[in-house]
């Protein structure tokens, strides 16, 4: 089974013309504002699952400063899930500084979503600010039944590219020490920060909840990235994710290919992790 755990989606008017929506919105206007940035459609978003043979797709939206835009966006995931509740999952997404957040986790999960994200910093970081701003949606998740928390990371160093925030590896272990109970995975590998449970003390019982991606790695790792979480000895909590649509899932499967992994190895990351979130896959 292949589960891609890093889809996008937006609502119609969104995909018939973005333009519209960047006032006062800086951070879509950040990631979209070149015409080259993809949106897709939910009939492109299941024709590329079955061209590729993916089983499963995790979609999630954006984290609008508008709430009217979020609620539309939610809707339209949740509208997604409903049409096709055999292959897709869905994930709220809000900004956390506003402050029906928590009240949009809730509706959204009552909705038939699966958890949260992917919550973004882009302009600040995962800073002590960011940190009170998840507390609630935090909650709210636990009481839920633990479902988890999908945050945007990207590594602290290497080159500029849209979307890439000032987080620091710092502010992502005080992340994983503020929420120890709840399930995070971190986006675009967390960072590197995966790296660091080979360290003697701390950082592998401070990481036992977390999950990595794989988003966006076609861009920013070689393909030895997968052999370093084998000694790392974290492949089983990494998860695939293309980040569609800005790859497509033959772009991974690539990559993959020229890893070490062996055959069960790869399985465990296209699907198999997976179930340790979401046991009835």
């Amino acid at each position: 089974m292949i589960i891609d755990f890093h889809t996008h989606l937006f609502f119609q008017a969104v995909a018939n013309d973005r333009t519209p929506f960047f006032d006062n919105e800086p951070e879509f206007k950040l990631l979209y504002n070149c015409p080259k940035a993809k949106i897709a459609t939910l009939p492109q978003l299941i024709d590329t699952m079955d061209r590729h043979e993916v089983d499963i797709s995790i979609v999630l939206g954006f984290p609008w400063r508008n709430p009217e835009y979020t609620k539309k966006n939610n809707d339209a995931i949740i509208e997604a899930v409903t049409a096709h509740p055999k292959r897709l999952r869905g994930l709220a997404c809000f900004d956390p500084a506003w402050e029906g957040a928590p009240k949009e986790a809730e509706r959204c999960i009552d909705a038939g979503l699966s958890g949260v994200g992917e919550l973004a910093f882009y302009l600040s970081g995962i800073d002590d600010r960011a940190i009170r701003l998840l507390e609630p949606v935090m909650d709210v998740l636990k009481r839920k039944g633990n479902l988890p928390c999908m945050i945007h990371t990207n590594e602290p160093v290497g080159h500029q590219y849209p979307g890439k925030s000032p987080v620091t590896l710092n502010q992502i272990d005080n992340l994983a020490r503020t929420f120890p109970d709840n399930k995070i995975i971190l986006a675009h590998w967390g960072g590197g920060i995966f790296f660091y449970h080979i360290m003697k003390k701390q950082m592998k019982e401070r990481l036992k909840n977390i999950w990595y991606d794989t988003a966006a790695s076609v861009f920013l790792y070689e393909p030895q990235i997968y052999d370093m979480a084998v000694k790392a000895g974290v492949l089983e909590k990494v998860l695939f994710g293309t980040d569609y649509p800005l790859l497509t899932p033959d772009r991974y499967y690539t990559d993959i290919d020229q890893s070490g992994l062996t055959l069960e190895q790869k399985r465990m990351v296209l699907g198999e992790n997976a179930r340790a979130l979401y046991p009835d896959l």
